[in-house]
């Protein structure tokens, strides 16, 4: 049967290694789990409980936005947060981010137009714009610039958009308020689209992340339930978009998606008020950062950036191997520990890397630490 070359995207590396680790445990082996950003926690339990209470509301359609208290509290979540003043009429609930982004790609840019990404990224981006009749433009970074891109390299690659992320994944690297301030001048400067993906806000460590609400209200701000919130599976997220941009957006969210689904909606919106329990779990995940940057170093790799936020370390792991693809089997097979080759994050350069996340237990960090250890000390001279 005839298909289109818009789907011929490249596979989401990480759910393939995700596959590989669960045939390992059907046939009786214990894998611990460094390949996946999901949190081992579960949406948090004062939401779900007071969802269990709401289950006799039938939970129909939501008006195409979200609903209106959510948005309500989502637009307080910018003043608590960032000090920022948002009307609730920006906000726009998504099922996911993977749902915003389609709808701000589908929104911002025409067939063909070409939108830029720091590399190594969040793979899903380039698959997403390859999708809508989009070209990806891989921007490649350094580790001297901490992963990140530069103003000039708008208008050095004739863009008609950037995306950027802080924390970004899967460097866990972080833009500060003056290099944030000068991608989006130099976005408007070339009539490009800024689009910041801002999921991993809240996991941070040392200083809190910069959004690009604080700098500019030209942008498309793009969030998730699913990382601070803990909340993977339920599939739901946000966008803030210009004002002018609300009733486009709208339109294509009626079309596409009708609404995200309700129940996830009222639980995002009850999980807001769960700051304890979240608290809670960002404060494994520095225990476990800590636990991270130590084992790894004394395993013998060294070679990374220390992460500011987010959950994953990116390692470049050249000193080992030429194949990053082959050498993560190994460590799955030889050490029962799944982990990412970078070949997922960046196509050019990711065969010399691995991401690792710690996003999982604190147990379960420290013994795939040890395995990773033994399997390292095994293929010493």
């Amino acid at each position: 049967m005839r298909h289109s070359t818009r789907g011929e995207v490249d596979p989401f590396i990480v759910m393939d290694v995700m596959e590989a680790a669960r045939k390992a445990e059907a046939a009786g082996r214990h894998i611990i789990h460094m390949e996946v950003g999901q949190p081992s926690t579960g949406a948090p339990e004062g939401a779900r409980k007071k969802l269990i209470e709401e289950l006799d509301d039938p939970l129909g359609y939501t008006v195409g936005l979200g609903l209106p208290e959510l948005r309500a509290r989502i637009a307080q979540h910018y003043g608590e947060w960032y000090d920022v003043d948002l009307d609730p009429s920006r906000v726009v609930v998504t099922s996911g981010a993977s749902g915003a982004f389609l709808l701000a790609f589908s929104a911002l840019f025409d067939n063909g137009e070409r939108v830029g990404l720091g590399t190594p990224c969040y793979p899903s981006y380039r698959q997403i714009l390859k999708a809508v009749g989009l070209l990806p433009v891989d921007i490649p970074t350094t580790f001297a610039q901490r992963f990140q891109p530069l103003p000039g390299d708008v208008a050095d690659h004739d863009l008609a958009g950037l995306i950027v992320a802080s924390p970004a994944n899967p460097t866990g690297t972080m833009l500060d308020q003056n290099s944030l301030t000068a991608l989006s001048d130099a976005c408007q400067a070339a009539d490009a689209a800024l689009v910041s993906d801002e999921i991993y806000h809240g996991i941070d460590y040392d200083t809190a992340p910069v959004s690009a609400l604080q700098v500019t209200d030209e942008a498309y701000v793009v969030n998730s339930f699913s990382k601070y919130f803990s909340m993977t599976g339920w599939r739901v997220g946000w966008m803030i978009v210009p004002d002018d941009h609300v009733r486009r957006v709208e339109r294509l969210a009626q079309n596409m998606f009708i609404c995200a689904p309700h129940a996830a909606q009222r639980v995002a919106l009850h999980a807001m008020d769960c700051t304890d329990e979240l608290e809670q779990n960002k404060a494994v995940y520095a225990a476990n950062r800590s636990l991270m940057i130590d084992g790894l170093r004394a395993a013998g790799l060294t070679r990374f950036a220390p992460p500011d936020g987010a959950f994953y370390i990116y390692v470049d792991v050249s000193e080992y191997t030429d194949d990053a693809l082959k050498f993560a089997a190994e460590i799955l097979d030889e050490a029962g520990v799944a982990v990412t080759p970078g070949l997922d994050f960046d196509a050019t350069r990711g065969h010399h890397w691995l991401r690792f996340s710690y996003a999982r237990g604190t147990d379960d960090i420290r013994e795939g630490l040890d395995r990773i250890a033994r399997f390292m000390k095994a293929r010493q001279p």
